[in-house]
């Protein structure tokens, strides 16, 4: 498999990670968002969503993060992503998707150049712009972690919720977000730091990271 993606694109970080824990071997070919290497001709004949990831495999390309990693789950079962329990399952993608739909929309790359370019937005106010819709989502998901009595990780190992919830923290902390109200969540990501896994899939520690 090749992984065309970015080293700080959160969707192309939560690939890697659900690669690595259900090991899988994958050739990374960095795509420059910076220069806007994703819209070329030569890609978005193939993704014509102009985004990162995507997912070459033998059986065609595999674009959407989210869909690729239940995609992964379902084509390589051996170390599975999503709990077999029903209602486990459903508390994995419940937190999983609060986080993917809510927070990458308003806070992905192209909306933060649309801020800072367009509408001329000075970087504290952008910043602040960040910060305000992290706390929308995820201090209900440390509510429901607290509710749920959450440890080192949301069950008995990293999983389907960890691998989107790291890219985001990683996200959260270059613009200083305030995690004092949120120590399950420090405690989950420290518990995936010290994983092998999780340090292979770090943006940087990949080709490209700058």
């Amino acid at each position: 498999m090749k992984l065309y993606g970015y080293w700080r694109s959160s969707t192309s970080y939560r690939l890697r990670c659900a690669l690595e824990l259900k090991g899988l071997a994958y050739e990374n070919c960095p795509v420059n968002l910076l220069e806007s290497a994703q819209k070329d001709e030569a890609f978005t004949s193939r993704n014509p969503f102009a985004t990162v990831p995507m997912l070459e495999t033998d059986s065609g390309d595999r674009v959407q993060s989210m869909a690729i990693i239940e995609w992964l789950d379902e084509a390589y079962p051996d170390a599975p992503l999503l709990p077999k329990d029903l209602e486990r399952r459903y508390v994995a993608r419940e937190l999983a998707y609060a986080i993917a739909t809510e927070l990458h929309a308003p806070l992905n790359l192209p909306v933060l150049k649309y801020l800072k370019h367009e509408l001329r937005q000075e970087q504290d106010v952008i910043n602040t712009w960040y910060r305000h819709w992290l706390a929308k989502t995820l201090h209900p998901v440390e509510k429901r972690l607290d509710q749920l009595g959450a440890g080192d990780f949301l069950f008995d190992a990293p999983s389907f919720f960890e691998v989107v919830l790291m890219p985001q923290i990683y996200n959260a902390r270059r613009f200083d977000f305030d995690f004092s109200a949120c120590p399950r969540m420090e405690r989950i990501e420290a518990a995936c730091s010290a994983l092998p896994a999780f340090q292979r899939a770090h943006p940087d520690s990949q080709p490209d990271a700058h």
